[in-house]
């Protein structure tokens, strides 16, 4: 499908997701009996879609969406539609009109979606919700997954039209699969809400419901501050180690994306997959401790340079062992210069007695070298470095994670390092660079990788 199509095709959808949503939201809004109750539902949900609460680094969820799913209790499925429409007002001032459209309509067509299901299992509505709680929680279990489903379908449209189906996937698995039961957790304090609104309470239940989850994305944004502090002083590790070396520059960022593809086809958990992407970023640490001239030199390294090559690892755990929120990365950083022979160092650990993050690092770290121009040879292609990866499986990697990890970059492919690198020089003797899959004791690069000699 060529781009005019896509747009073509995206602007489709967006016009029979605002056209239906509108003939949706009329409908129920001619049903209503109830309107005072519905208004004071109406600014609840305003003032809760004006707040969001992170679900992890990158997801979030309004807390409108509680309301809503009181709505349903305290003022029937109809209402709901209606609350919705009001609470889609609520968006980024920089959105763009079409987003913003179809933005509205989702949410009011995700509402009807739940709508249904309420329906479909006789969902108690008002003061018979207080006398019937186990099927009110049916019926705000089966709304809440319905309502995601409609979500998800129309997103995944979009996304379809937009990107294409590797991000679709990528959007069901990461997003969808993610928050779905933190989405299910809203719909039972939607639930409390509504009992709480239903016994007495009325608009004070919405101020009891909302103000604890308030305070609580006041301290997950102060958690957030400081997650953005922490990346920026590795980061700011990362730069001054690749001043000393143009070959290397970018190179702890792409193994810190790489490891996060793989950490992702392996669907780690968040905080392990974070915890990944922090030791890839900071694998190469404690060559800030190896001396330039080392680095940088033209030819073959002496036993002492490469006794100094070796001891990056240990190095890089000596600088981050001071920092408590790296302590899962040290073994990675300390290990990932291990071969899954045993022939590989600090250690000479082999095969699953390998760290799992380091075994991960290893197989990303060689591969973005490979896939990079060095100091004394070219880039190679991605199939060329895939190639090596697969031979090499048993001596060097752990043979399951480099299957796993060639299958993600033949599928989503891989971005090389930049065209701005230096070109090799092609009267260097010997490849030199630690990176190369392995290093022999005379400090050469040797195995598949090692080029010309």
């Amino acid at each position: 499908m060529t781009p005019a199509l896509h747009r073509a095709g995206l602007r489709l959808l967006v016009s029979i997701v605002a056209v239906a949503a509108l003939v949706v939201c009329v409908l129920s809004a001619l049903t209503l009996s109830d309107y005072l109750t519905v208004f004071g539902l109406c600014l609840l949900v305003l003032a809760g879609s004006s707040l969001r609460s992170p679900h992890g680094p990158t997801q979030g969820a309004s807390l409108g969406s509680i309301v809503l799913m009181a709505v349903y209790v305290i003022a029937g499925p109809a209402a709901a539609v209606v609350v919705a429409g009001v609470g889609s007002l609520v968006q980024a001032k920089k959105v763009p009109l079409m987003k913003r459209v179809f933005n509205s309509g989702q949410r009011i067509l995700s509402a009807a979606g739940g709508a249904l299901a309420f329906v479909a299992v006789h969902g108690p509505v008002g003061e018979s919700a207080l006398h019937d709680v186990p099927r009110a929680i049916l019926a705000v279990t089966l709304t809440g997954v319905a309502h995601q489903l409609v979500n998800a379908v129309l997103l995944s449209g979009v996304l379809w039209l937009e990107r294409g189906s590797t991000v679709v996937r990528a959007f069901l698995r990461e997003v969808v699969l993610a928050t779905a039961l933190p989405m299910l957790g809203y719909g039972y304090l939607g639930l409390v809400m509504a009992l709480m609104w239903l016994g007495g309470l009325g608009l004070i239940a919405g101020i009891l419901t909302l103000v604890p989850l308030v305070v609580a994305r006041w301290a997950l944004s102060q958690d957030a501050a400081e997650r953005a502090a922490q990346a920026a002083t590795m980061r700011a590790f990362i730069q001054v180690i690749e001043t000393k070396d143009l070959y290397t520059r970018g190179h702890s960022e792409r193994v810190s994306e790489g490891v996060g593809i793989l950490g992702r086809q392996l669907q780690l958990p968040t905080d392990r997959q974070q915890a990944l992407e922090h030791a890839g970023l900071l694998h190469d640490v404690g060559k800030v401790g190896v001396p330039t001239s080392i680095i940088r030199k033209p030819g073959r390294l002496d036993d002492s340079e490469m006794d100094a090559i070796r001891l990056h690892p240990a190095r890089g755990v000596e600088l981050i062992g001071n920092i408590p929120f790296l302590e899962e990365v040290k073994s990675a950083v300390l290990h990932h210069h291990e071969k899954y022979d045993g022939t590989g160092y600090p250690a000479g650990l082999s095969g699953t007695n390998i760290p799992y993050f380091a075994r991960i690092i290893g197989i990303v770290d060689a591969f973005d070298s490979l896939t990079s121009t060095r100091s004394y040879r070219p880039a190679r292609t991605v199939e060329e470095t895939i190639a090596i990866l697969l031979q090499d499986r048993y001596t060097h990697f752990d043979p399951g994670l480099v299957d796993a990890f060639v299958e993600v970059i033949r599928r989503d492919g891989w971005k090389p390092a930049a065209a701005e690198q230096p070109a090799p020089n092609a009267d260097l003797e010997v490849p030199i660079d630690h990176d190369d899959l392995s290093l022999g004791t005379g400090g050469g690069a040797t195995g598949s990788a090692a080029g010309p000699s």
